[in-house]
């Protein structure tokens, strides 16, 4: 007999559970994206790889998760919906055991593709559960509770692992989701329970659109993510996996429409909300977890701060974050989506805009405004979205239009990455060649930098013919330093002109009335 509770009937405490139990999941699978960028440095020495290669550990994570993700909902019609939660979350915990076991690289690699099988189903079904929990009036703070695990997590990854790897060692990054995931699993276990519409048996495989899906998926992320270390298009590797990507997702998307049971559910897209969120979520996406990597960056490259502080550089927004999002979830039940989209887009341009003053001398109180007022905007965009985005999908086809809103976001997580490392590449490049015009020896300002440094190293017990070539290297260094910077800066104005793309997108989703007569007919 099902145990299932139709959310009108449940008790605000049963809904509340619920929604805490999904939340552990969800949390989980997206930390687990960021939290070993600060540890990479340590497992190089661990296992002797060198930097290119020991990338491969967030990327073979990022590969299996993105794919998991895209086909939860044909992985829940075979299994059933709560049975693949629960084994995705015990796999998701079994791999974290081993990660944090390996002893060669090789194993390391293979134990994080296991970890992103399992960690790839959580976020997209924590979402749909939420959404089939709560009854439409009550949207709002549902996808508030479920914004506070997955766009907290990125933030808070940096953090939990510069502090769990300088305290007891990197393999504690991984046994750290053991008791968490423990916690998780026996709550879903005690509350989650199958609601009777959801679609149930796969009469057949879907091989052909599996192998498509994998090859595409796989070749985007290591287009992405791998590109700019192999010179994008002059490598051989990048050629041949984008055309690989490219083709793939051609026959996939021909293939899964005419397919009766396809292993991707593109017939949701027909959904126009569920469109526009999905686009608007994927820049959504290139902000978050483009920011996440450029700040730590930019706080040890030009601040000098080591791998924990470069971290707790974030906390202020992960704070802001989750103080925000209950309140933008309440005001969402009153003003609607578009008052509260206007007002997070603009109010994350206004961050870009401080970030972009931001020098070689900034400090840490430099950086705690912009961050504070990006926390405020980020939960104002990410509620609305995601009630909006599924708002008109039908119950049954929830778990698959979830599924492709969190690819969205994810793709455009790795995006950010990529596009983030493009424009620090290319901008240092281009301004160094700028400030190298105004840096002369018939300039009296480099006479002075040179007399003075030459003089102070001289004093120091330096040799002259020594000194001079030294000055010289701190002044490359200088005009390097300085070229870094404004590359910095063009990566917050390139994500901030992103945001106003956004600006014609906005005014096409519904607005209050619409909302509100939605909601009102999924009432009766």
């Amino acid at each position: 007999m099902s145990m299932y509770k139709d959310p009108e009937e449940m008790t605000p405490a049963e809904r509340w559970t619920i929604a805490s139990t999904v939340v552990f999941g969800a949390f989980m699978a997206v930390m687990d994206t960021s939290v070993v960028n600060v540890s990479m440095p340590h497992m190089m020495g661990s296992f002797g790889s060198d930097l290119s290669a020991i990338t491969w550990v967030a990327t073979s994570y990022s590969i299996a998760e993105i794919i998991m993700v895209t086909m939860s909902g044909w992985w829940s019609a075979l299994l059933g919906r709560k049975n693949y939660y629960l084994a995705s979350f015990a796999l998701f915990t079994i791999g974290s055991i081993l990660c944090g076991t390996a002893t060669t690289f090789p194993q390391m690699i293979i134990y994080r593709v296991l970890q992103g099988i399992g960690g790839g189903a959580l976020i997209p079904i924590s979402q749909a559960i939420l959404r089939e929990t709560f009854p439409p009036a009550q949207q709002g703070m549902a996808m508030a509770l479920y914004g506070m695990g997955v766009v907290l997590a990125p933030a808070l990854g940096p953090i939990c692992g510069g502090w769990l790897t300088d305290a007891w060692g990197w393999p504690w990054i991984f046994y750290i989701n053991v008791p968490i995931c423990a916690l998780g699993m026996l709550l879903t276990m005690r509350f989650i329970h199958d609601p009777p519409y959801l679609r149930r048996g796969i009469r057949s495989v879907d091989w052909l659109g599996i192998g498509l899906l994998t090859v595409c998926l796989t070749g985007m992320q290591v287009v992405l993510e791998r590109g700019n270390d192999e010179n994008w298009f002059e490598s051989s590797m990048i050629v041949w996996w984008t055309v690989a990507t490219c083709v793939s997702l051609v026959i996939l998307i021909f293939w899964e429409l005419r397919s009766k049971e396809p292993v991707v559910n593109f017939r949701v897209l027909k959904d126009r909300n569920l469109v526009l969120g999905s686009i608007i979520g994927l820049v959504f996406g290139v902000s978050l977890f483009g920011t996440t990597f450029v700040l730590p960056q930019f706080t040890q490259r030009i601040l000098g701060y080591p791998a924990f502080e470069s971290g707790l550089v974030l906390a202020p927004r992960a704070l802001v974050l989750l103080l925000c999002m209950p309140f933008a979830g309440w005001a969402f039940q009153r003003v609607g989506a578009k008052p509260l989209l206007l007002a997070g887009l603009g109010i994350i341009i206004l961050a870009y805009y401080q970030l972009m003053q931001l020098s070689t001398t900034a400090g840490y109180l430099d950086l705690i405004p912009p961050l504070i007022i990006m926390g405020v905007g980020m939960p104002f965009m990410f509620v609305p979205l995601s009630t909006v985005s599924l708002m008109t999908v039908d119950k049954s086809q929830m778990t698959d239009a979830s599924s492709i809103y969190t690819l969205t976001r994810r793709v455009g997580g790795n995006i950010g990455y990529s596009l983030a490392a493009v424009l620090l590449d290319r901008g240092e490049a281009i301004h160094r060649v700028y400030l190298t015009e105004h840096v002369s020896r018939l300039s009296q300002a480099t006479q002075e930098f040179l007399a003075r440094t030459v003089d102070a190293l001289i004093a120091k017990g330096v040799g002259s013919v020594h000194a001079t070539q030294l000055a010289l290297g701190l002044l490359e260094q200088r005009v390097m330093r300085q070229a870094t910077m404004l590359a910095y800066n063009d990566i917050s104005f390139a994500f901030g002109c992103l945001f106003l793309l956004l600006l014609p997108m906005i005014f096409l989703l519904p607005g209050r009335a619409a909302i509100r007569a939605v909601t009102g007919a999924k009432k009766k």
